[in-house]
């Protein structure tokens, strides 16, 4: 079994159409909070899982692998690095992102200012243990430094050869911010963002209204995070109960933002799809993006190579039109009045 190819955006560059993302690499646990500060706690994909995974996704032809600079506190890279050295460097497209604080309380180490982006690209391209970077995302946008000298400066690394693409992680679906960064590039003759990395899944769809649109009239590239809804999208939460050592025993935002009447009607239109295709819901979930015109690679993610097998197998998942309409329609976006 092997996934197909998509074009990125308009980069000319082809990836499978399921990118693997592995922020999970090296993330270190303390009472389910998330721990940069200590060495005690749990990992929860260590270094052998993180090279099993990797190999499941490459058996089943993937190549595009999603990283940062952030993930694990830098070991998501070089477990990447490592595991590269074993394979055909060419035959991958390696994505990472910088932005967030990686030098303690140093002011400059954060962000996207020249400082932090030059000394930055460096260390990555030394924990992945390669010459150049197939696609730079800036992890979020950075409102302290001038647009145009952000553009400038990553302009710098694509010229450098550091740097193949550049494009723009975001919380939030700030649409406008990207259209002045590459009008910006576009009238210095910089590299401009091709590829945008949104949250997006079927209970999630505040970028449909104008961020979608936007992606499609510039041709970027569409890579979202989160396809999954955090997990509520496998299934495993009812409205009568939730999963033990769930998101959602430790996160009181992931009840607030999920766990709601309006999320588990669209989770029932899921469910009833999935009866329909015999598939399990997080394929479904999955397979709606992948027959989305907009969508080029949703990001999937996995604990364990079980779970990377089901999703990538998402890839197999055949939906009819009337089936993608009633998912589409199962929760809509609405402005807010």
């Amino acid at each position: 079994m092997a996934l197909d190819t998509v074009s990125l955006g308009r980069t000319g560059i082809e990836v499978s159409e399921l990118s693997f993302g592995t922020w999970r690499f090296g993330r270190r646990l303390i009472d389910g909070e998330e721990r940069y500060d200590s060495d005690e706690g749990i990992i929860e994909v260590d270094e052998e899982r993180a090279y099993e995974l990797l190999d499941t996704y490459a058996d089943y032809g993937g190549n595009f692998i999603d990283t940062a600079d952030k993930y694990g506190d830098g070991r998501a890279e070089e477990w990447i690095g490592n595991w590269l050295e074993e394979r055909d460097r060419e035959e991958f497209v390696i994505a990472t992102k910088i932005h967030r604080p990686r030098r303690g309380d140093d002011p400059n180490g954060r962000g996207l200012n020249r400082k932090h982006v030059r000394n930055q690209i460096d260390v990555c391209l030394d924990r992945l243990g390669t010459d150049y970077i197939d696609l730079l995302y800036c992890h979020r946008w950075d409102d302290r430094t001038p647009a145009i000298e952000v553009m400038r400066t990553l302009d710098g690394l694509v010229e450098s050869g550091k740097v193949n693409y550049l494009g723009l992680s975001s919380g939030k679906p700030d649409a406008w911010k990207i259209v002045r960064a590459n009008e910006i590039a576009r009238r210095e003759g910089f590299e401009p963002f091709t590829v945008t990395q949104p949250r997006y899944n079927l209970v999630d769809r505040e970028i449909e209204p104008n961020y979608l649109p936007m992606c499609r009239e510039y041709g970027l590239g569409v890579v979202p995070w989160s396809p999954l809804a955090w997990g509520f999208l496998t299934g495993k939460y009812t409205r009568e109960s939730t999963a033990e050592s769930s998101t959602a025993s430790v996160d009181a935002r992931f009840e607030e933002n999920y766990l709601t009447e309006e999320n588990f009607d669209a989770l029932d239109v899921l469910l009833d799809v999935a009866d329909e295709v015999e598939a399990s819901p997080a394929q479904v979930a999955l397979a709606w993006q992948t027959h989305h015109a907009d969508i080029t690679a949703p990001i999937v993610g996995a604990r364990t190579v079980e779970q990377l097998e089901e999703n990538l197998d998402a890839s197999e998942v055949v939906l009819s039109d009337e089936q993608v309409d009633r998912l589409t329609t199962a929760k809509e976006f609405t402005l807010p009045a």
